[in-house]
């Protein structure tokens, strides 16, 4: 018998959710997912020490407000981690503008450019990258622009059929609907436990998935953020699920029977609607779970980010020494 992976792999895109270099290496998954969490943690690890005292270095030779450096070669090293993943993964590897950047539709777009043009200093293409933005209005205009210019998106963020139909509408390359967060807030507000079958995370994608492939849209739907491979089967034959390392072996171990449960064949009637940005807000407002899940998930990014340039700080200080 064929593991639970193995068999996900025949009708789901597998990705996976990590900078953990030798954990790619072993699971040869087609995509990578960063995010500024990921990145601070990847270089933590003695593999990317050459990568931080390249980075300081150049940073030492860049003038201009030490602030500014050090934000200048935390993205340095951002770059770094996602081009080290490049190199290991067939597909692409997703790179996270800014969260602080989250309201700021034309700084989004200028910090997507140049993440692309970092990439290509390092003779990688475009093609090879997903710039990711948070679901928020202005995050989403800028996907819409990018990707009228040939730069691919990746949606992240997001929790609730209006970020989902608001990325469809702006003909985003890829979505990342959250799954165990969603589940995290249903928990803690009603104190039930969920089964794979009732979890709220798990519905809201099986929504969206619907609503995609009734409606002919060709956004990519990718799961993500999950607590247990319940959820990831729960939501076998969706486009792409993104996975952390522990939850793929954990399949990779696992031998039973996997059971496709999404599949462009089987949709319910769900008409197509389009939003505007006032319509956006509203359904955002009476998302209690997705106003505060999308709040807390951007805070959640600048706080490690913020730790990433403290970090950088130090080191171009040691370094000035």
């Amino acid at each position: 018998m064929t593991s639970k992976l193995d068999q996900l792999r025949e009708i789901t895109t597998v990705v996976a959710d990590t900078g953990d270099i030798e954990a790619v290496a072993r699971l040869k998954p087609v995509d990578c997912t960063t995010n500024p969490s990921i990145v601070l943690k990847a270089l933590g690890t003695p593999m990317f020490a050459d990568a931080i005292k390249e980075a300081v270095a150049w940073g030492k030779k860049q003038g201009g407000n030490p602030e500014a450096v050090s934000s200048a070669v935390a993205d340095r090293l951002a770059i770094s981690v996602g081009a080290a993943l490049v190199k290991l993964v067939p597909g692409r590897v997703s790179t996270e503008v800014d969260a602080d950047l989250s309201f700021d539709t034309e700084a989004s777009l200028a910090k997507a450019r140049a993440i692309i043009a970092a990439y290509k200093d390092r003779g990688i293409d475009q093609d090879r990258i997903l710039i990711k933005l948070a679901s928020t209005w202005e995050g989403i205009r800028a996907a819409e622009v990018l990707q009228k210019e040939g730069i691919d998106c990746n949606l992240t963020l997001l929790f609730s059929k209006a970020q989902a139909i608001a990325c469809a509408d702006a003909e985003v390359f890829l979505i990342s609907p959250f799954v165990g967060r969603i589940l995290d807030w249903y928990k803690k507000s009603t104190g039930k436990d969920y089964t794979a079958e009732e979890d709220p995370g798990v519905i809201s994608v099986r929504e969206i998935y619907n609503y995609y492939k009734v409606n002919d849209i060709k956004t990519i739907v990718m799961g993500a953020s999950f607590r247990s491979a319940g959820e990831i089967e729960a939501l076998a034959g969706c486009d792409r699920l993104t996975i952390s390392p522990n939850l793929l072996d954990e399949l990779a171990k696992d031998e039973g029977k996997l059971e496709r449960k999404l599949s462009p064949e089987s949709r319910k009637p769900d008409p197509k609607v389009s939003v505007d940005e006032k319509t956006f807000r509203w359904m955002m407002n009476e998302d209690a779970m997705a106003t505060e899940k999308l709040a807390e998930g951007i805070r959640a990014f600048a706080k490690d980010l913020g730790t990433l340039r403290t970090m950088v700080q130090k080191e171009l200080q040691l370094a000035a020494a």
